[in-house]
Formats: C-alpha cells, sequence, structure tokens
C-alpha cells in the first residue's frame, strides 16, 4: 500500500467505540465476511480492546490468516489515521481465494503447496494486497516464494490482466468433465443418472468437489474389489494418458472422518448437532428426520449423512453445523485434514500425465525452492543396483544423509553403491541391529549426524561369514525384519529426525515383483510410523514404478504417483539433483599450502574432520550472483541477526571486506592477538602452543578471535572446534589430518577452541596432539616452521584480567584478555559503524547488542531497555513466563537456550491454529530481545534465547526491583512445570542448563579452587535464606531423581553454610544411594569432617568439658574414615566415564582424578583425632611425661589402663571411652604411616601434572608429618635420658634412635630415599650411615624387615654415589651387587614390591660389553609387582623415571634426572618451561642431554618396544603412549633409556630409516 500525499483525518476516537461500532466498521470500511465480524460480537471487542489486537489476537478469534492480515492492516491504518491508495490494479482486489490460487499456480509459478496453503487460510485477493513478507513466512511460506509473490504483485500494474484457467483437481465449475479412457470393457460403467446427478451438483455447488464414478477407480468397496483386479496395471497405464484430474475421497474415508470429527463433541454438544441436523434446510436433500437420529452414535450419524447428502456435502453440512454451534476448532481440524486427504489420495478420474517431472522432482526435494537446504536430513532406502546406474547416482552425494538403508548385499563390493559413495563421501557401514538401545548412546557410538550411516539391512558379501549372507524372504523375516523395524522407528523418532524437516526416499533400481520383498515390508514399516507424504519414490524405470504402486494401492490403500518420479532416466534425475542449491560445496574450497600455494578441500576430507569447521582461503565465495538481489538480501539479514545479538559468522567479515569502505570493527586487541599468534609461529622449540585468551561473557572476544582466524586464513588452515564431546585423542588425529591434508607437506594449523569453562581441559589436547604428531609416520617433523599447531582458546570469565595475570605469574606462554570496557578509539568505531547501519538496516537502534557495545556496556542504557520492555509484564500469562523463564536461565548459564519445539509446546502453540505460527510473533513485546540459534548437537536445532547476557541479568533485577518476582520464584515455576521434565533430547539439554545453573560454581579469581557454591545459590541465600535454598533444591531433587548432583550439592550448601550437619547427612547419603562414586563418598566424609572441626572448636570455647564429647567425636571420626576410605577405593576409571559432567563434588577435584584425596582425608581425620587424645587432661602435649604416655599408648607399648593419671569421675569416663573404641584408635598410628608411605610413592614415581591440587596436598601431607615426627619421633635429649636411665640398653636404644632418624627424614622407604636425589649430600651421607650401621648390627625384629633395610641400604648407596661419589660411606659398584644378587636370591620372583627388582635394573641392565641373560626376567618381575603394589596409585598417570642410562660404565653411568636439569638451571629457565620440555620429550633434542645419554638400539615388534644386546632381547615400555606407531610394522629403533619404578622406559624413540 502507498500512503498518499494528501493530509490523513484526525484518528477517530477508536476507545470509544462499542462492539457494535467495531462490527460496523469491520463490515463497511474492512469488507469482510460476516461470520468474522460476528467473531467479534461474540468475544466482545469494543474499541478499547480492538486498539491492543494484532493479527495473532485476531486469528486466535478462530479466524483464518487471510482475513485476520486484512483486519490488522486496516487496524494500523486506522491507529495512524493514515489513508491509502493502493498500487494494485482493482481486479485483483475482486479475486476470490480459489483465483489467487490459480494466479500463483499459474503465472507466479510457486509450489502448489504454498498455494493450497493460503486457500486454506482464505487469502482472497483483497486479503492478499495486505500481506507483508512476515505474513507469508507465518503460513509456512519459504522467503523466496515469499519475497517473489510480493514482486509478481507489483509488476500487475504494468501488465494487462492475466487469464487465469480453473484447476480441474480444485476448480469444480466445468459444465463437461471429458470421458475417461475405458481401459478394459468389462469393468462396471457409471449410470447416465449418477452422472447427471454429479454435473447438476456441479453446477449448483461451485465449492464442492466434481464426484464422478470413474470406471477404474481404483478404491472400491469391498464388493467391487474382486471385479477390478485384473485390470488394475493397465489402469495405472491408462491414468497417465488422461489429460483431466479431478480428486475426491471414498466415501468410507469420508464418513470415518465425520465419525472422528464428532466424537470430539460432548454428550449435550452432540445433541445440538442432532437438533441442527434434522433443521438443515441449506440442501435439495430432504433433512435427516428426527426419528432416525435418535439414540445414534456419531458412526451411525456420520453414516445416515454420507448415505443422505453424499460424501462431499456431508462434509460441508458438518462444517456449517459445527459453526453454528461454536465449535470453529473442529472446523478448522476437519478442513485441514480433508485438504491433507485430497493431497494424498488417488483420483477417480484417470491422473493427467506429469508435463514436466524435472519440475516434480524439484519441487518434492525442495518443498518449491531451489535449494536442498530445505530439508535437514534426507534418509535413502535401495534395494538391488547395477553397476551400469552407480555412475548416474552421484546426486546421492549431495544430499545430506542421515543414513542410507541398502538392501543390496553387493553395495560394498567395487561397482556397488555404497563403494562408489564412499569414493567420494565418508559413510560407516552398519548393520540394523547396531541402532537399538539408548537414543543418545545410538547416536554417539554411529557419529549420527556427523558421518552418514549405511546400513545393509540382508547381508553384505565383501566380508566373509554366515551373519552377512544375503537372505532369501522366508529367513529374512525371521531374523532380521524385527532389527529393520526398529530401526526404521528410531529413524522416524521425533527426537532423532525431526517431522517435516526430513524426506524419506526409496530409490527403487530394481523391480520389486511381490509383495515379499524385505523392501515392501520396510515400506510397511515406515507408513507406520510417518507420514505417507514424507516419503517420495524414484524408480528407474515406468514398469518397475508401476509394479511398485500396484503393490501399495493393493495393500497398504495409498496413491503414491503424487510423490513418485518414474519417467525420467536415471541421468536426468542425477542432473536434476546436481543442479539443485547451495552451490559451491567442496569441489571449490580452498586450503593454504606449502610456497604460497592452494589445495582443494574435498567433501571426502571435510566429512572426516567432524569435530572441526573449516575457515577456507574462499570461504563464501561464488555462492551468490553478487549483483543480484539474493545477494544483499543476504547480507540485510545475516547483519541484522549479528548486530542484534546472534553469533557472528564467516559471512559478517566476508561482507566488510567486500565494501573496504564499511570494515569490520576491530577491538583494541586484534593486533595484539595477531601478533601473540604470529610470534608462537615462529617458536621453533614446541611443535604445540596454546594461547588463551579470557574474556568477560557477552564482550565479543569470540568475534575478537574469529576476526583474527579471518585475516590469518592466508597463513594457517584454521578450524573452530565445534564438537567438545569428542574424545581429545580422536580431535588430535583430525587437527594432524587438516594439517596434512591433500600435501606430503605439513602447513601449520590454527584451532579456535570457543568457550571453554577450563583452561587445562584443552591442555589435554595439546598432549594427544604431539602424541598423535609422534604416531603420525608421514609428518616431517623436521620442518618445524610449517608443523605447527596453535591453539587459541577462549576463556569465558567473570575477571579476565584477574585470570591474565595469574596465568602470567604462573606460566610462560602468552595470553590475552578482553573486558566489558572500550577504549575512546573503539567507541569512536562504534558510532562510526551505526552511522553506517542506518545507511542500510531500519531501526539500527534496536540492535541491541551492539547498542550495548556501542554504549560501552552502560547499566543505565540496559536497565532503561529492560524497564521500557517489561512495562507490562504480567508472570501469569505463559509469553511472559518463557520470558523470565529464558532470563533466568541466559543470566545464571552459559550458552543456554530454550528449544522453539519445547516453547512451541509450553505455549500451547501445538494446537491446530498455532500448527505454522511464529514463536517470535507469539513472544511479543519481548520478540526484539531474543533471537533464534541454531544449536549444532544432535543434528542441529533452533534454540531460542536472549539477545544478551547483560539485557537478560537487568530483566532479572527489573522483575524483581518492579514486580516483586525473585529468581527463587521463577526457578520453582520451572521446576513446576511437568512439560520440561519428560523426555526427550532437547528436553535433556533443557533440564541439563537447570541442573548447572543450582550446581554450576565460578572459579575463584585466583587458584584452581571454585566457589563454595553456584552464583544462582549465592543470590537466593544472599536474598531469602536457608529454607528458600532448601525448597529449591527438594524440588529439584524429586525431579532430577537419577541425579547425584543434585543432593549432593545441598549437602554442601547445609554442611558449609548453615553447620547443620544431620541435615546435610541425610542430602549426602541420598546422593550416594542414587550413585555410588569417589564424589558422593567423599561429600559424606567432608561433613564428617566439618563436624568434628566445628565440635573441636567449639569445645576450645568451653571453660568445663563433657566426656560424652569425646564419644561423639571418635564416632564422627571413625565415620569419617570409613569414607574416605571407600571414596579412596571408588576412585578407579570405571567409576568415572569421560562424560562425567556433573558430579558437583568433582569441581573440587581435577576432573577424572579423585587419585590420592581418601588418603589424605583419612590422615587430616587421624591428626584430628590425635589433637583430640592430647588435650585429654592425662594426654596433654604440653607436659612431656604426659605427651610420652599418648605415645606410648599409641604404639601399643602401653595400654590405657597402665597410664598415670588422677583418679577421679572425669577420667574415669576417659578410659571408659577410649577403651570402647580402643582397636580404632590403636589401628591410627599405623594406618597414618601406612598412608606416608603411600603417598611417598605416589609423589615420587608417579608423573607430576603441576596443578594446585597437588601442591596444596604436599603442603597438606608435609605439614601433618611434622606433627607425626614430633608425636612420634623420640628427640634426641630424650634418648640421651633414656641412655643415662638403662646403661645396658645402650645398643637397642642406638638401633631405635638410627630408625626414628631415618623415620624422621622419610628415608626408612624405598621412595623417600630416591627423593634424596634432588637433596643435599649430607642428609644421604647421614642416612646410608645410619643404614650401615643397622646392616652391622644384625638386629632385625624378623625376615621382612631385614630385606626392606637392606633394599633401602642399597639404595641409599647409589644416591650418595650420584650426589656425592668421594664420600667414605660409598660401597664400591661390586661390593652393593653382590648384596644385591643375595638379596634377589632370597626374595625370588614375587617380592610385594617391586624394590628389589628396581635395583636390579640399575645394576645388573647389560652394557656392550656384557650381557645379564637375567635382566628380562627382572623386566618381567617388576611390571607384575608394581601392577599389584601401585596399580591404585598410577590411575589416569603414568610413572617418572628418576635416573637414566648414560654412556659410562657401573655406577658412573647412571645419571638421575636433577643431573640432567642442572644444564638449564645454568640458563635460568623456568620451572614450567622445563617442565615443558620433558612432558614434550623436547628435552632429549638439548645437546647437553644427547652427550651424557646413551642411545639404546631396539626394535619394535607386534606393536611392543624392545633394547636389544645380541641376541638378548628385553621388553621395554614407551614413555610417552603415542611412541610407536601404530599399524604393527616390525621397525629397527632407538632411544635413551630410563628407569621407572613400573620398569624400563624408552625416551625420544626414533626409527632408523
Amino acid at each position: 500500500m502507498k500512503r498518499s500525499t494528501t493530509k490523513p483525518p484526525a484518528p477517530p476516537e477508536i476507545e470509544k467505540w462499542t462492539k457494535e461500532d467495531v462490527h460496523q466498521w469491520l463490515m463497511t470500511q474492512v469488507k469482510v465476511h460476516q461470520t468474522c465480524a460476528d467473531k467479534f460480537i461474540e468475544e466482545e471487542v469494543s474499541g478499547d480492546c480492538l486498539e491492543g489486537y494484532n493479527k495473532t489476537d485476531i486469528v486466535d478469534l478462530g479466524i483464518k490468516h487471510g482475513p485476520a492480515v486484512k483486519i490488522a492492516f486496516y487496524l494500523e491504518r486506522l491507529k495512524e489515521g493514515s489513508q491509502y491508495e493502493s498500487q494494485f490494479p482493482a481486479y485483483v482486489e475482486n479475486w476470490t481465494k480459489e483465483q489467487v490460487y490459480q494466479w500463483l499456480v499459474q503465472h507466479v509459478k510457486i509450489y502448489s503447496k504454498y498455494a493450497e496453503r493460503l486457500q486454506e487460510e482464505d487469502v482472497s485477493g483483497d486479503c492478499l494486497v495486505c500481506f507483508k513478507k512476515q505474513n507469508f513466512l507465518d503460513l509456512d511460506v519459504k522467503s523466496g516464494p515469499a519475497v517473489k509473490i510480493r514482486e509478481e504483485l507489483r509488476k500487475l500494474k504494468e501488465k494487462p490482466e492475466p487469464t487465469l484457467q480453473p484447476i480441474p483437481h480444485t476448480s469444480t465449475d466445468q459444465k463437461a468433465t471429458p470421458k475417461p479412457i475405458q481401459p478394459e470393457p468389462n469393468l462396471p460403467q457409471s449410470t447416465s443418472t449418477e452422472q447427471a446427478e454429479s454435473d447438476n451438483k456441479t453446477k449448483s455447488k461451485p465449492d464442492e468437489t466434481v464426484e464422478e464414478k470413474a470406471e477404474n477407480l481404483p478404491f472400491k468397496r469391498t464388493s467391487e474389489k474382486k471385479e477390478i483386479q485384473q485390470p488394475k496395471t493397465q489402469g495405472l497405464k491408462a491414468r497417465r494418458k488422461e489429460t483431466v484430474v479431478t480428486t475426491t475421497l471414498p466415501d468410507s474415508q469420508i464418513t470415518v472422518e465425520i465419525q472422528q470429527t464428532l466424537d470430539n463433541l460432548l454428550k449435550d454438544d452432540l445433541k445440538m448437532f442432532h437438533f441442527y441436523l434434522q433443521e438443515y434446510t441449506k440442501s435439495k436433500h430432504k433433512a435427516i428426520p428426527r426419528s432416525k437420529l435418535e439414540g445414534k452414535d456419531t458412526m451411525d450419524t456420520a453414516t445416515l449423512m454420507t448415505q443422505c447428502y453424499g460424501s462431499n456435502e456431508a462434509l460441508q453440512v458438518t462444517q456449517h453445523i459445527l459453526k453454528q454451534i461454536n465449535q470453529c476448532d473442529l472446523v478448522c481440524h476437519l478442513e485441514k485434514k480433508m485438504g491433507q486427504l485430497m493431497q494424498q489420495c488417488p483420483s477417480k478420474e484417470v491422473l493427467k500425465k506429469e508435463a514436466n517431472q524435472g519440475d516434480k522432482l524439484k519441487n518434492l526435494l525442495t518443498c518449491g525452492g531451489n535449494s536442498l537446504d530445505n530439508y535437514d536430513r534426507f534418509v535413502v532406502v535401495a534395494n538391488k543396483s547395477s553397476p551400469e546406474q552407480v555412475q548416474y547416482l552421484q546426486f546421492l552425494s549431495k544430499l545430506k544423509l542421515f543414513c542410507v538403508l541398502d538392501f543390496d548385499p553387493e553395495s560394498a563390493s567395487k561397482g556397488g553403491l555404497c563403494y562408489s559413495y564412499r569414493e567420494s563421501r565418508v559413510a560407516n557401514q552398519h548393520t540394523p541391529s547396531q541402532y537399538q538401545g539408548q537414543t543418545e548412546s545410538v547416536i554417539k557410538n554411529l557419529n549420527l549426524y556427523k558421518q552418514t550411516s549405511w546400513v545393509f539391512c540382508n547381508g553384505r558379501h565383501d566380508i566373509d561369514g554366515d551373519s552377512n549372507r544375503e537372505l532369501d524372504y522366508k529367513k529374512w523375516l525371521r531374523k532380521s525384519c524385527r532389527d529393520v523395524e526398529q530401526l526404521v522407528s528410531f529413524i522416524c523418532n521425533p527426537e532423532v529426525l525431526r517431522h517435516g524437516r526430513s524426506l524419506i526416499i526409496f530409490l527403487l533400481l530394481s523391480p520389486v515383483d511381490t509383495e515379499k520383498n524385505p523392501i515392501f515390508d520396510t515400506y510397511k514399516s515406515f507408513i507406520k510410523h510417518t507420514d505417507e507424504k514424507n516419503i517420495v519414490t524414484i524408480c528407474e524405470s515406468q514398469s518397475t514404478y508401476e509394479k511398485w504402486a500396484e503393490l501399495i494401492q493393493d495393500k497398504c490403500d495409498c496413491d503414491i504417483d503424487p510423490l513418485s518420479i518414474y519417467e525420467l532416466s536415471l541421468s536426468e534425475v542425477n542432473g536434476t539433483v546436481m543442479a539443485l542449491g547451495p552451490f559451491n560445496q567442496s569441489s571449490g574450497r580452498l586450503l593454504p599450502s606449502s610456497d604460497s600455494s592452494a589445495v582443494v578441500l574435498t567433501q571426502k576430507g571435510e566429512d572426516l574432520m567432524t569435530a572441526l569447521d573449516i575457515l577456507c582461503l574462499n570461504q563464501c565465495e561464488n555462492i551468490y550472483d553478487e549483483n543480484s538481489q539474493e545477494f544483499r538480501d543476504c547480507r540485510i539479514k545475516v547483519e541484522e541477526e549479528f548486530y542484534r545479538g546472534g553469533k557472528v559468522k564467516w559471512w559478517n567479515f566476508y561482507f566488510c571486506d567486500k565494501d573496504t569502505e564499511k570494515p569490520f570493527i576491530k577491538r583494541d586487541k586484534y593486533e595484539n592477538v595477531k601478533k601473540m599468534i604470529r610470534s608462537q609461529s615462529r617458536d621453533l622449540n614446541a611443535s604445540v602452543n596454546l594461547l588463551n585468551l579470557f574474556h568477560h561473557p557477552g564482550c565479543g572476544g569470540t568475534t575478537l578471535a574469529m576476526h583474527v582466524m579471518w585475516d590469518l586464513r592466508q597463513e594457517f588452515r584454521c578450524a573452530i572446534l565445534k564438537d567438545n564431546t569428542l574424545a581429545k585423542d580422536e580431535v588430535a588425529i583430525q587437527i594432524l589430518q587438516l594439517m596434512m591434508l591433500e600435501s606430503d607437506k605439513p602447513s601449520p594449523v590454527l584451532l579456535l577452541v570457543d568457550d571453554s569453562k577450563e583452561t587445562k581441559n584443552p591442555y589435554d589436547l595439546v598432549i594427544c596432539i604431539r602424541k598423535a604428531m609422534e604416531d603420525f609416520s608421514n609428518i616431517n617433523m623436521d620442518d618445524a616452521q610449517n608443523c605447527k599447531i596453535i591453539i587459541l582458546n577462549c576463556v569465558r570469565s567473570h575477571s579476565p584480567i584477574e585470570q591474565y595475570r595469574q596465568h602470567n605469574q604462573h606460566n610462560s606462554t602468552p595470553c590475552q584478555y578482553i573486558t566489558t570496557s572500550l577504549t575512546p578509539e573503539e567507541q569512536k568505531e562504534f558510532e562510526k559503524k551505526l552511522k553506517e547501519l542506518k545507511e542500510t538496516h531500519e531501526k539500527p537502534e534496536n540492535f541491541y547488542s551492539f547498542m550495548i557495545m556501542k554504549s560501552n556496556f552502560d547499566k543505565k542504557y540496559v536497565e532503561d531497555l529492560a524497564r521500557n520492555t517489561l512495562e507490562n509484564f504480567d508472570f501469569s500469562t505463559k509469553t511472559d513466563r518463557l520470558f523470565a523463564f529464558l532470563a533466568l536461565l541466559n543470566t545464571y548459564v552459559a550458552e543456554s537456550e530454550i528449544s522453539i519445539s519445547l516453547s512451541k509446546d509450553f505455549l500451547g502453540m501445538k494446537m491446530i491454529r498455532w500448527l505454522e505460527d511464529s514463536v517470535l510473533d507469539r513472544m511479543k513485546p519481548y520478540a526484539n530481545l531474543l533471537i533464534i540459534d541454531t544449536v549444532e548437537e544432535w543434528g542441529g536445532y533452533k534454540g531460542l534465547r536472549i539477545l544478551h547476557h547483560t539485557i537478560a541479568s537487568a530483566c532479572l533485577e527489573e522483575f524483581e526491583r518492579t514486580y516483586y518476582l525473585k529468581v527463587s520464584d521463577i526457578a520453582m515455576e520451572i521446576l513446576h512445570c511437568d512439560l520440561f521434565f519428560s523426555v526427550g533430547v532437547v528436553k535433556d539439554r533443557f533440564m541439563l542448563s537447570i541442573q548447572r545453573m543450582l550446581i554450576e560454581r565460578q572459579r575463584k579469581k585466583d587458584g584452581d579452587e571454585r566457589e563454595p557454591f553456584s552464583s544462582f545459590v549465592d543470590k537466593i541465600h544472599s536474598q531469602q535464606g536457608r529454607q528458600t535454598v532448601q525448597e529449591i533444591f527438594g524440588r529439584a531433587s524429586s525431579r532430577f531423581e537419577t541425579s547425584a548432583s543434585i543432593p549432593q550439592a545441598l549437602a554442601r550448601y547445609l554442611y558449609i553454610n548453615e553447620r547443620d550437619f544431620t541435615e546435610a547427612l541425610k542430602w549426602a547419603e541420598k546422593a550416594k544411594n542414587i550413585k555410588q562414586n569417589p564424589y558422593t563418598f567423599d561429600t559424606i566424609a567432608q561433613v564428617y569432617k566439618s563436624n568434628l572441626k566445628t565440635n573441636m572448636h567449639r569445645e576450645k570455647q568451653e571453660t568445663t568439658h563433657n566426656p560424652e564429647d569425646l564419644t561423639t567425636n571418635f564416632k564422627i571420626a571413625d565415620n569419617a574414615i570409613r569414607a574416605f576410605k571407600r571414596a579412596q577405593e571408588l576412585a578407579n576409571p570405571e567409576d568415572e566415564p569421560e562424560e562425567v559432567a556433573a558430579d558437583d563434588e568433582s569441581d573440587d577435584y581435577p576432573r577424572k582424578s579423585y587419585n590420592i584425596y581418601g588418603y589424605v582425608g583419612v590422615l587430616e581425620i587421624a591428626f584430628l583425632v590425635f589433637e583430640i587424645l592430647g588435650k585429654l587432661p592425662f594426654f596433654e602435649q604440653s607436659d612431656p611425661m604426659k605427651k610420652k604416655y599418648l605415645q606410648s599408648f599409641l604404639q601399643k607399648v602401653i595400654p590405657i589402663t597402665s597410664v598415670y593419671k588422677t583418679d577421679n569421675e572425669i577420667n574415669n569416663r576417659y578410659v571408659e571411652i577410649i577403651r570402647e573404641h580402643e582397636q580404632f584408635l590403636l589401628n591410627l598410628k599405623t594406618e597414618v604411616k601406612e598412608m606416608f608411605d603411600l603417598l611417598d610413592c605416589y609423589f615420587t614415581y608417579i608423573k607430576g601434572n603441576n596443578s594446585e591440587f597437588d601442591t596444596k596436598n604436599r603442603w597438606t601431607i608435609s605439614g601433618h608429618f611434622k606433627t607425626y615426627v614430633s608425636l612420634f619421633c623420640t628427640s634426641p635429649d630424650e634418648i640421651k635420658k633414656e641412655r643415662q636411665k638403662n646403661p645396658n640398653l645402650n645398643l637397642k636404644i642406638n638401633i631405635e634412635e638410627q630408625r626414628l632418624f631415618l623415620e624422621e627424614k622419610q628415608a626408612d622407604t624405598f621412595a623417600g630415599i630416591l627423593q634424596h636425589l634432588d637433596k643435599p649430600a649430607e642428609e644421604i651421607e647421614r642416612i646410608t650411615e645410619c643404614y650401615a650401621f643397622l646392616q652391622q648390627q644384625q638386629q632385625f625384629s624378623n625376615k621382612k624387615q631385614k630385606t626392606k633395610e637392606t633394599i633401602n641400604y642399597i639404595l641409599s648407596n647409589i644416591v650418595l654415589y650420584l650426589l656425592k661419589p668421594k664420600s667414605k660411606h660409598v660401597k664400591n659398584y661390586n661390593q652393593i651387587s653382590a648384596l644385591l644378587l643375595k638379596t634377589l636370591q632370597d626374595v625370588g620372583l614375587r617380592h610385594p614390591f617391586p624394590d628389589p627388582y628396581y635395583l636390579a635394573l640399575l645394576l645388573l641392565w647389560p652394557s656392550p660389553t656384557q650381557e645379564n641373560t637375567e635382566i628380562g626376567t627382572y623386566v618381567n618381575a617388576i611390571r607384575n609387582s608394581s601392577r599389584k603394589h601401585l596399580s591404585k596409585l598410577f590411575r589416569h598417570r603414568s610413572t617418572v623415571a628418576h635416573l637414566y642410562l648414560g654412556k659410562e660404565e657401573g655406577l658412573k653411568r647412571l645419571i638421575s634426572k636433577p643431573q640432567l636439569d642442572e644444564n638449564f638451571k645454568m640458563i635460568q629457565m623456568r620451572r614450567d618451561t622445563l617442565a615443558q620440555l620433558w612432558r614434550s620429550g623436547d628435552i632429549f633434542k638439548d645437546k647437553a642431554i644427547i652427550n651424557r645419554l646413551l642411545r639404546v638400539s631396539g626394535t619394535i615388534e607386534q606393536g611392543e618396544v624392545f633394547a636389544n644386546y645380541g641376541k638378548l632381547r628385553i621388553p621395554v615400555r614407551p614413555a610417552l603412549i603415542g611412541g610407536i606407531r601404530t599399524g604393527f610394522s616390525t621397525e629397527k629403533i632407538s632411544f635413551y633409556l630410563g628407569f621407572a619404578i613400573s620398569g624400563p622406559l624408552a625416551y625420544d624413540i626414533q626409527h632408523e630409516n
């Protein structure tokens, strides 16, 4: 419509109109049908109500879209007070809805499905001229056809009036119907009276469908079926020679539809329907008399109606009476159902031959468009093909295939369809049985959505075996049919493939002659689970089609002709599909390569890299004609979406590159990040670099990273990690594939890891990439400049500057940060961009995400925006509740959304009238703050979210400030809604977001630790306190019945914040009952520990003491130790699958590694008990004598009854209590010593990860050990006094003194002595002296002690030699070797500890001049012993070598790790840099190391590494997991040898070739 230049009259005072005035305006001015105007009267819509109405509200009244759009358009003009002149010819506004349909199909040439949709919604000419683009979109007309209709309407003014030809299958006003060709003379003929009656109806009822009894009618009554079976094939042939199409339904089917509609009426409503039916006078037929209707049910009523009026008129009568009794929903439902049936059902006349099956194929595959993107996924079902056909089936590689159900057992062999497809694309080959199990597991295991699944449904002959043989029909029915049916059920599950967004194609490449064929059974399975309109058939020939169609017609009662292609050759089908969009798929995608060249990224190459979104050199090029309107529209849309708050796309950078005068805004840190990446690419020391970019949520961190990547795409092969769920080692392989793709030389890779909450998680990826590099035999590692991978890790952080500083303190790798603060230069750039946007976009001020950044994240701007938008907020309405849910989730959970399908369900839009409506339309007035994103998971689905994190947060504040609606109220409303907690993939993701909101804790500003609770819980606690927190967790726990995380988090809240240990224990136990793992038991233990500490603190404040408190504390301590021990027992890989995410207590520990926390917990409780005992009157540690009593009691030297104490009631009660718990108390000292020894092994033997957790544990253990020494290791002064008292016991006291010294120095264990490699020589010298004394005295309590101290003596000699070779206490090589050999004879090969065999490796390892044939035996012995004794410590970690094999002889050939490190300390290398060199193995490339260590020759055989000395082959393990190539190739190698407690390790493995 075009505004007139004349000044419009003042707008009338609408608000004063009565409902009668509104009715008159609708009838006289808008000129809608009276039934529409009557609706406004019925709903009491007066002027003041009318003012607030929009199109959605009008449709809500039961008015169809056509008149609704017209009314809304006129209402808008009325409120503006404007007049208009039509820019369309007058005849257009006089068109009926049928003429609109004819014009759209015949002249605009849009897909008939869209035209039918408009006709269904009563879009006549006067309504059509009021339609805007969005109105078409609301009716599910795609954007392309919508724009085309608008454009063609505008052109009508310049053209003569178009001629509209009646369309046979919808128009019924023909004067005569051509007589059909009769295929067989003996078929039943139509009587002349039937023909006359039919013609008569046609003339009198122009809106009804012509109904004639054609001779070759495919649907017959039961009595007629036998007559028509013979000529069916000829009938099908004849149908395609006709020129007229008239569509009608069988009477029985219409009767059923009427009956099902009437079934929805209440009893009283059915009586009312009968009343109107007996009075019905608008037909030439007599009304059904009352006597016949009395007591009739819906089936009888429907039968009477079709008998009286005929099927078509019966439908009209039904609809008319339903309107009279105000059942408009049922009218809409019936109309829609009949419209669908009319499309699906066969014609009673013979069908017209398809004038253009090419167009039909396009329409079927694209929904009337030009691109295959209209469907998310395709499913293909194919039968046996011939090699000649395969060349014409290349179009399959263009389809987004979900799966192929293949019934050809030769398909995977050369010349077969699967074989051909896999030459250009990736397809995983499966069997139907693999689709059984949990939906999520099947999707993950079979890589569905990411790669095509090719399912062999009846054997495959390329693999031998009975299970792969082709079965005859009878055997297939018995053995395979059920699996295929389950497969079909899986495919048709709306949680797997959304209804309406996927298409099933039956590709018949050979005839199906009989119903006893597996592919026919599969078709029947599909129509059980999905609508026939979702299935398209493509046949290799017309004869194949005719047999297939006849089978389906006969057995399934369906006509598939409208959905079938059979007159095109396979070559024509192939060409037609290949010509469809989208264009420029991988055939032209380029990647940079060596020497400034480029290579093509093939589709198959891209298929293999499922985890990566690859950025190409020519990204976005040659997809559109850049001078076209389509390109300009695309640019407008993409820019609008981004600046409103959508995720940035490569298109955004491409558009700005094209228009150099309007560049993309470069953030201040852009150049810094770019320089950081380039500088790391020149660093030749490391092959993989991890760079962190810390950023506030919503400040443009990801956009900045992608902008840098876009500009570096000429220098690097760039990709984004889009699948964080894939195993890191698999991702590493894909990254290396990208590095080496289509080239012999490597190309540097830049990988963006987006929104990783943990900076350490990508470090796991770094390790996996390094391991994979060693595996890849085709990577030339010498090309260090190009053999480079840089990971840019975008880390969301609420304190990016603090994390940046902390990172720089502890790491040498560079990093950057970006915050919610613009520099003055950046602000100018945003001002400039706003002016540019005003030139090309309407109201860019409504691009709120952009405007927030332009305002420099001004809080007042966001608050005003929230306040204005929420002016009429009403939490009682569904739309407002849904918006509040989004505000809550988007504030507290990063990357959260609510799926569109779930939103529709919540808003009730799955009712008939809302079927095609828009969610954003329903969400007005909040639509401006919302955006729809595509979520990549589970094949991709659409999700609704608020534009920007700050808007969501401001809305929550406004709810609270103005509407007194707290976050707890919104959360309880979500938890109250049953809909959100039913089964479904998208609902699972939504539920996961709710769980994250409750339990996900932010990292503290300093260190690895997290805040005690989630931000959401902190907020509720500060606002409303414990009761509300507990109510929410209680409700959540009942919703998430299988989640241990919820009760676990509540337990933590109760014991940390509220000190309510009884209630906390109840919830911790509930978590444990749901899932027994280290973390749930640890929570129980932590509750007890906190309880014990609180009791001790309280008792310190009290002046009097109650002995019963001691009983309580002992019980608590006992329970705590049991829980910590159980947690430690459960700490194994089986209980910690990689995907474990939300077990809350795991936030306190490094992921997947509870490791030693149970042991540390036991130590902490034990020392609390020692502290409690030390405060008893007779054990006070301040008194040396009383302390000695405590020491003697705990060492089981004296019983509690022998301890001297004052005889009083309290002391006597204390003694009683101690005696009750004596076993528990007397075991503590032994347990503590065992824990210290175990932890000593852990920190000595296991490769460190430099985590803050391990560091903290070492400090805790060290502190406890000092207490232990103080309590149990007697001081020199006390020993001196003891000597004076008992001169006869001097030797015994001396021996005890030596052993206490060793214990104090942690040198009484093998691991403790190894630790002295990195300590002053004086200490190990004194230790060796002590062991020499003990060896000399030979005073051992048992053989076990003798063996242990002999072994420790030998090791102390080796360590002393390495630190101080000229010490007088050092024994020579021959002496200690002889002592070792004697010890080895004593212990044999099954000693429980690996210590003696470790010494055997050090002293007896062969040399070039001397072989030791027993060494292989000792290698096996150390492996067996370490596996039994230390396996619980090795979990998730590998052992470290403390000593390496050098080039000298004797003890001189042993070189310690600290000795190797000395070379780097001299050049003042940072510790973390040195640690990085060790982790990567790059340390062995240093000349100083190469000069000191001996390279050992060996072989790899069957994947095992061996060191070779003449004929002697000694098994060795590679130090790095990826140290050997896959493929079990036998190779000659060399390596450096290290000695670890688990056996010899091979470092820096090099292949001789």
